[in-house]
């Protein structure tokens, strides 16, 4: 009880460390038996220009992080086509192949034309083919792109690799920890550095479009609820109520804030309407309330509560006020998040084994566990359901995991030094 009574009122005061940059690296840790091959040639640079990026590297890298690609290694290219004229399909069936891309880059004023071609090996056919005008500085989010529309072209899944993340680290150790907001792209490269502290951060959350984050802050020595624009950085203090202002998750059409506050006794949930600053008390008993997050369709939310006597999830229908548990598997669920096409949850469930990412079908009940890790927190899905990322530990550093919805695939994105936290999934971009 006392580790769920710690998460849930935001005294995450243990993320001690050095942090020397912001950027997080890819560290693959399971591939999936089920991963699909495919080989991508490294893309030709034109008239022998100096790229920034190796754009085949980043589609291959994202591609691979996915659970659903396995890409050859770049020894094991038989040959490096540019384009679909120069390809021998019977060569890359002779390495087991499924797929192939294949692309050039050239020079197009002070910026870059980007061609590329997704090859069906064994249909020997074009399933792709485009070109894409980029400046400089836009090169990886190009290659992240590609990536989309090829893992879209064979999945039928819209890829989330061009999304963002955000997370907090922390810098310094004992008395002087300086703490740090980000957001970065979904490999955690290109980090942007959005608030810092010399008090925890806690909870970030992403607004529908994308625009803004939500997130606790205990700068003013108490915790108190920011909504800040990402564009501008302007914010603004939407709670700071006496007592537990914590959990912020934004409804589907961006309207309102639900939360946990508990300024009228102990923490409850309540949804803000954010244009009025309306506060609506959804639950009302002796437990401890918290953690909510909306259904995709915006009728019901889910949240954590303990009124069963340990830390279950339960549902709360928007149109009757009711509530209802929902998980029943173990003496532990805590921080259930819907799956963008609201049929599972992902959540923390606590086995022998310790705290652990596992999803649950809502249809069926049936409650599976994604990680082998023992001290996983506070799990954000992917906008298209392919991933979850969440906070765990790497010996004594706080480090962010990522698995496959399926749980077969699986990688850690550790900073380089100290601790790395709260990680938050933006929605789609675009």
């Amino acid at each position: 009880m006392k580790r769920y009574v710690t998460l849930w009122l935001g005294v995450m005061l243990m993320m001690i460390g050095v942090q020397a940059q912001a950027d997080l690296t890819i560290e693959i840790t399971r591939g999936s038996d089920r991963a699909t091959p495919i080989a991508i040639v490294p893309f030709a640079a034109e008239g022998g220009i100096s790229l920034p990026e190796d754009v085949a590297q980043v589609i291959s890298d994202d591609l691979e992080r996915s659970g659903q690609f396995e890409p050859l290694a770049r020894n094991s290219l038989i040959s490096r086509p540019n384009s679909s004229a120069n390809v021998n399909y019977r060569d890359w069936r002779a390495v087991d192949s499924d797929y192939l891309v294949v692309g050039q880059v050239t020079q197009e004023g002070p910026g870059y034309q980007v061609q590329y071609e997704l090859l069906d090996v064994y249909g020997e056919r074009r399933m792709l083919g485009e070109y894409i005008t980029t400046n400089p500085d836009q090169l990886r989010s190009a290659a992240h792109l590609i990536s989309d529309k090829i893992y879209e072209a064979i999945t039928g899944i819209r890829g989330a690799f061009s999304t963002k993340i955000a997370y907090v680290t922390s810098q310094g150790s004992g008395d002087n920890i300086r703490y740090g907001l980000y957001v970065a792209d979904a490999d955690g490269r290109n980090s942007q550095e959005i608030l810092t502290s010399g008090e925890p951060i806690l909870s970030p959350a992403w607004s529908p479009d994308g625009d803004k984050l939500a997130y606790v802050s205990f700068e003013t020595e108490r915790p108190a609820i920011y909504i800040q624009d990402l564009a501008s950085s302007q914010r603004i203090r939407a709670t700071s109520f006496p007592g537990i202002n914590g959990a912020p998750a934004w409804s589907p059409d961006g309207r309102k804030l639900a939360m946990s506050l508990s300024k009228d006794g102990q923490p409850e949930i309540y949804v803000m309407d954010i244009a009025g600053r309306n506060f609506q008390r959804l639950t009302n008993n002796d437990a401890i309330d918290t953690e909510p997050s909306w259904s995709p369709d915006g009728n019901s939310l889910v949240f954590t509560s303990d009124r069963s006597g340990g830390p279950q999830l339960y549902r709360y229908d928007i149109a009757s006020g009711q509530a209802e548990r929902i998980t029943f598997t173990g003496n532990y669920n805590s921080r259930g998040r819907y799956s963008p096409d609201g049929e599972s949850l992902f959540l923390i469930h606590r086995s022998n084994n310790g705290y652990q990412v596992a999803k649950q079908d809502l249809e069926t009940d049936r409650l599976v566990t994604l990680t082998d890790s023992s001290q996983d927190e506070s799990p954000s899905v992917a906008p298209n359901g392919s991933m979850v990322i969440f906070a765990t530990q790497q010996g004594n550093r706080g480090v962010l995991g990522a698995v496959s919805a399926d749980g077969r695939a699986s990688f850690l994105l550790p900073a380089a030094q100290g601790d790395v936290r709260e990680p938050a999934w933006s929605p789609f971009l675009n």
